[in-house]
């Protein structure tokens, strides 16, 4: 699958764009991390990318086609959202929870079969919570709960996943967890697209960079080359250092730290 953003400008109708001259093109196995200040137009992006929003101008295209008028049926054979983790409501099982995202395949009145049920079933395996499967969905950590999140979108059996703030509000073993799951899914072939204000996690995943910036074309490119002292400047107004480290078996690493001090 290959989703292209062909000089997208993001916005509502008869003002003026939030977010434009976007070009960007990801392929499955990829991952791409959305980044850009607060009001910048990343959430404006993500429903433009899911159909929700029709752009302003350009096109937005899976395999070669203009995603424009397609029902959400037929995109959801593509994509699937996962929203920002929040807290339960109501105490469903974590496999009830996961069985939700077979709704558009069952049908409001219609029962899962054999089928789902095994769909489900991999998809918590697959997301390392299967154990969790009869526990309720309210009992869980937020680590467990955004995996079931993720689990709720992959079992639409999608190409590409689309991850809002998917680390938002966790602690940090719950975001290396949610991150190296986020890896591991490109490995296996899915493309992920997600959106974060930590530019550090572009490194970890090894992913593609849209940097958003006000008033001006984004800029996309492989982390390396879109994750620089430079723009970070220009999009969040705050000194920044990236230092170049050795991690483990000699592996190099960037980190992205505030430069304090005079």
């Amino acid at each position: 699958m290959i989703l292209e953003l062909r000089n997208v400008a993001c916005g509502y109708s008869g003002a003026a764009p939030i977010v434009k001259n976007v070009n960007m093109m990801l392929e499955s196995g990829d991952v791409c991390c959305i980044l850009g200040p607060n009001g910048v137009g990343k959430t404006t992006l993500f429903k433009t990318i899911l159909n929700l929003l029709p752009p302003l101008s350009g096109q937005v295209c899976i395999d070669g086609e203009n995603t424009r008028g397609w029902k959400p049926q037929k995109l959801s054979r593509y994509m699937a959202y996962v929203a920002q983790a929040h807290t339960p409501t109501f105490p469903y099982l974590v496999k009830e929870v996961a069985m939700m995202g077979r709704l558009g395949q069952i049908g409001a009145m219609g029962q899962p079969d054999r089928k789902d049920h095994e769909i489900v079933e991999q998809a918590l395996e697959d997301m390392g919570i299967r154990h969790l499967r009869d526990v309720p969905y309210s009992d869980i950590s937020g680590g467990e709960r955004q995996l079931l999140m993720i689990a709720r979108a992959l079992v639409q059996q999608p190409k590409m996943l689309i991850m809002d703030e998917p680390t938002a509000s966790l602690d940090y073993g719950n975001m290396v967890l949610v991150m190296q799951n986020i890896r591991r899914l490109a490995d296996l072939g899915l493309c992920v697209v997600f959106t974060t204000h930590m530019p550090d996690q572009a490194f970890m995943c090894r992913a593609k960079t849209a940097l958003l910036l006000r008033g001006q074309p984004a800029i996309f490119g492989e982390a390396d080359a879109v994750i620089t002292e430079r723009n970070l400047y220009e999009a969040y107004h705050a000194k920044i250092q990236i230092l170049d480290v050795i991690g483990a078996d000699d592996i190099p690493l960037k980190v992205v730290v505030p430069r304090l001090g005079r």
